[in-house]
């Protein structure tokens, strides 16, 4: 089953938070393993104030000497596993980003992040070289504005998807996402009277999983290549 890994060397980028949105979103038809492997433990803050869904396993790594264990078991009881990873070149990010079939590398519309985007997939690069392996990456654009983006940000996003693979889909910086941090839950908990834009943020939240389905069926050709290859 597919392991997912949110991967960025810059704190802030909306790694954490886009991992809920995909975990959360997943888990309404999927079951899904999400582990928390960054000290900060922000997942396991969310996780512990809201209900989650039946669908949805959510624990905190033991460190980078488990992490293969942790993710195996993922991978043998669940559809999915996603894992969300310390902002740091790690042995631990090493090893999980080693393991994962998809890599995704959230980034704003700022030049920090889209530096910092670069840097995490160096040391994708070189893990991948390491493993002898193709490593699937896609860039997500996080945190970006839902109206019209400036000159500037448009050259900068321009960029990024030229040189690197992304997602069509971007989670707009909303409420609604912001508010699952201090609620917990998920979107499909949240009472639209007391939080705004809670359905365009379900919807935006539901577009990027589609969009995740299919990049899943280019994961699986990728797949298919290197096993021919090794045969």
């Amino acid at each position: 089953m597919p392991v997912i890994t949110f991967a960025s060397s810059k704190g802030g980028a909306g790694k954490t938070t886009s991992a809920i949105i995909l975990a959360t979103t997943l888990a309404q038809t999927q079951r899904v393993c999400l582990i928390d492997a960054d000290p900060a433990q922000r997942l396991m803050s969310w996780a512990n104030k809201g209900q989650l869904p039946d669908n949805l396993k959510v624990f905190s790594s033991e460190g980078e000497r488990h992490i293969h264990d942790e993710i195996d078991r993922g991978k043998a009881e669940y559809a999915y596993t996603i894992v969300d990873l310390e902002g740091a070149a790690t042995r631990l990010n090493a090893f999980a980003m080693g393991e994962s079939d998809l890599v995704i590398i959230p980034m704003s519309d700022e030049q920090p992040d889209a530096e910092g985007a670069i840097e995490t997939l160096s040391q994708l690069l070189l893990e991948a070289k390491a493993m002898r392996r193709e490593i699937p990456v896609r860039i997500l654009f996080a945190r970006t504005q839902a109206a019209v983006k400036s000159r500037l940000e448009r050259s900068l996003n321009d960029q990024v998807r030229q040189k690197i693979g992304s997602f069509t889909t971007e989670l707009h910086r909303r409420t609604a996402y912001s508010s699952l941090h201090s609620i917990g839950g998920t979107l499909y908990d949240m009472e639209q009277s007391e939080v705004t834009g809670v359905a365009k943020a379900i919807l935006n939240a539901e577009l990027f999983v589609e969009e995740l389905h299919r990049a899943m069926e280019w994961i699986q050709e990728i797949t298919k290549r290197e096993t021919n290859n090794v045969a």
